[in-house]
């Protein structure tokens, strides 16, 4: 037991992951309880919110920390969090869930200022690496990063049903950086092992710019609330992002499950934008995109990176197991 918890917390993807695998069980199964009648209770923030949050937040923010602090070690040649210091800052973001379970009891100030602690621990962390080998490839991730805190603060300080759209956007752009580096490389090489030409697998920078400015561009209009605006930015932001997957040529290793389901995650991408943009234009419901966006891509995205980076960073051969096969259909 002892030796199973010290690999816990051995790789910060380790304990991340998991917790983001049983944190979105659990909220998923309160809220469908909660809002089926089965279960009364009353949570710290309007239920709604509450089940905004624990999503958003709550689910989305340790898989971040699993992944980026276990790839900042790799990019800057450093050594990885593990041990203690990673079990305090497991604890820290444990404390944010448990405090979002208590009612009544907590005063809203302790609440807030909990959960407002984990993402700039980790961002402390991997920002400081980055910076000490001036990796500027990287600056970009940590401020989209720094942005998804933002919302974060803007959600729990204030009213304001934008801040949730604006994470959630805030979440594509990270996607789409970590995901855009990714999902082509991995592609070519897995074609070529396999005897293939990877030539067609192309990555057009000038587009790929176009898709992260005209998406921050649409974060930057949500407080206008101004549809004509909004709706024009997501359409402009959806296409590009569709014209980045097309040049992917995805189809080309659909016999790979921990390829195809990159390229799956990353459809939902232009889904959610124009979903968005038909949304503000009043030809489709307004809430849609949010669904394609969460459910979509975001959880599916997550649910491919855990199973790659687990894998490549065990010392395991690249093959995914069976189960987990059927957890991404």
């Amino acid at each position: 037991m002892e030796t199973q918890l010290k690999r816990a917390f051995d790789y910060p993807f380790r304990i991340f992951f998991l917790s983001t695998s049983i944190w979105a069980m659990v909220v998923m199964m309160l809220w469908v309880a909660v809002m089926s009648g089965a279960l009364h209770y009353s949570f710290p923030l309007p239920a709604l919110h509450w089940h905004q949050h624990e999503m958003l937040y709550g689910f989305v923010s340790p898989a971040i920390a699993g992944f980026l602090l276990t790839a900042v070690c790799v990019w800057t040649n450093t050594e990885r969090l593990h041990g203690v210091r990673l079990l305090l800052l497991w604890l820290v973001w444990l404390m944010g869930r448990v405090v979002m379970l208590i009612n009544p009891g907590v005063p809203e100030f302790v609440l807030v200022s909990i959960n407002l602690v984990f993402l700039p621990l980790v961002l402390l962390d991997a920002g400081l690496r980055v910076w000490k080998v001036r990796q500027r490839r990287q600056y970009g991730l940590i401020v989209l990063v720094g942005l998804y805190w933002v919302t974060q603060i803007g959600f729990l300080l204030t009213d304001q049903g934008y801040w949730s759209e604006a994470a959630i956007i805030t979440l594509l752009m990270i996607m789409a950086v970590i995901g855009g580096r990714i999902t082509p490389a991995f592609s070519a090489t897995w074609l070529s092992k396999q005897g293939l030409s990877a030539e067609g697998v192309r990555t057009y920078p000038r587009l790929d710019q176009l898709a992260l400015d005209s998406s921050l561009l649409l974060c930057a209009a949500l407080p206008v609330q101004n549809s004509l605006l909004t709706g024009a930015l997501a359409l402009v932001a959806g296409s590009s992002h569709l014209a980045r997957i097309v040049a992917w040529r995805g189809w080309r290793v659909k016999a790979e499950p921990l390829l195809w389901i990159l390229h799956l995650s990353f459809l939902w991408i232009p889904a959610a934008l124009l979903l968005l943009a038909a949304g503000k234009f009043d030809l489709a419901p307004v809430s849609t995109w949010v669904h394609a966006a969460g459910a979509g891509a975001i959880a599916s995205l997550i649910l491919g990176i855990m199973a790659r980076v687990s894998l490549g960073h065990t010392g395991r051969p690249l093959v995914l197991p069976a189960g987990l096969v059927v957890a991404f259909i």
